[in-house]
């Protein structure tokens, strides 16, 4: 087995491992019925997003450890395009879905009562809107990978 085909082994077992947990975020805390589940959702969620974080590392690193090791991959279109759209989904967390969800950081800390605040469900739509963006770029990333157009 060479380096490149464990870098490999790697990569997809990454993508199992960060993408895969990360498409069911929104599910997790879609059906939250009071404060408590909500509270409890959230900190799957967070859970989760670790998993998502260390895939998504080795992800990256791997795919570009595999690109110096076969450098013609960084002349095919399916290469370059899915490590353009990686570096963008990256992008999303800190530029577009951090700010959205601190809000619901902070009600979730602050709000007394069983009752969700109609204001959250607001705030989730707009998280989860651009969570959705996301998972469409890494789908499409996925398709790249497998069909290598």
């Amino acid at each position: 087995m060479s380096l490149y085909d464990v870098l490999l082994f790697i990569h997809i077992f990454s993508a199992i491992l960060g993408l895969g947990p990360g498409f069911a975020m929104i599910s997790i805390a879609k059906k939250a019925n009071s404060m408590t589940e909500l509270r409890h959702a959230y900190q799957i969620r967070h859970r989760v997003h670790i998993f998502v974080m260390v895939g998504g590392v080795l992800l990256l690193i791997t795919g570009i450890v595999m690109g110096i090791l076969r450098p013609s991959l960084f002349q095919t279109p399916w290469y370059v395009v899915s490590l353009a759209l990686y570096l963008l989904a990256l992008a999303i967390g800190p530029v577009i879905l951090s700010p959205r969800s601190k809000p619901i950081k902070k009600l979730l800390k602050e709000h007394q009562g069983e009752t969700i605040p109609g204001i959250y469900y607001s705030l989730a739509r707009k998280l989860f809107f651009y969570e959705r963006i996301e998972n469409t770029i890494f789908l499409i990333i996925i398709v790249l990978m497998i069909i290598k157009p």
